[in-house]
């Protein structure tokens, strides 16, 4: 059994889950683009991808997979901020209610698990 996380812990998940969605916001740059700055972009893109495989391969060694992956939910979180803050668009209210629900979700989820450890 792996340890209890700490607020390190998750800041340390959400950072690499956060890299994870970076590489989509190239991808959008990507598409936008052509010829070489297409190249290029995608190229990075892939780079991304491949500094998140890294990572998520630590994380899954470090913490429980289902800890982990409740932690990936929030990729939609992060993803909502960098459409706000880098493209500028606009956010509907069921986004924001599809969001709440995946949070609170994950968070029933990992309650649950806790629940049974201490039994």
């Amino acid at each position: 059994m792996k340890t209890k996380l700490t607020m390190k812990d998750i800041v340390i998940l959400q950072l690499v889950v956060g890299i994870y969605t970076i590489s989509s916001v190239v991808g959008k740059f990507a598409s936008q683009q052509e010829g070489i700055g297409f190249l290029v972009l995608y190229a990075a893109e892939i780079g991304v991808l491949g500094i998140y495989a890294i990572l998520w391969q630590q994380m899954i060694r470090r913490f429980e997979l289902s800890v982990a992956y409740a932690n990936r939910a929030a990729a939609l979180v992060w993803s909502l901020i960098w459409s706000i803050l880098i493209f500028k668009e606009q956010v509907t209210v069921k986004q924001l209610l599809g969001i709440a629900l995946v949070i609170v979700g994950t968070a029933v989820i990992n309650s649950g698990k806790e629940a049974q450890e201490d039994v």
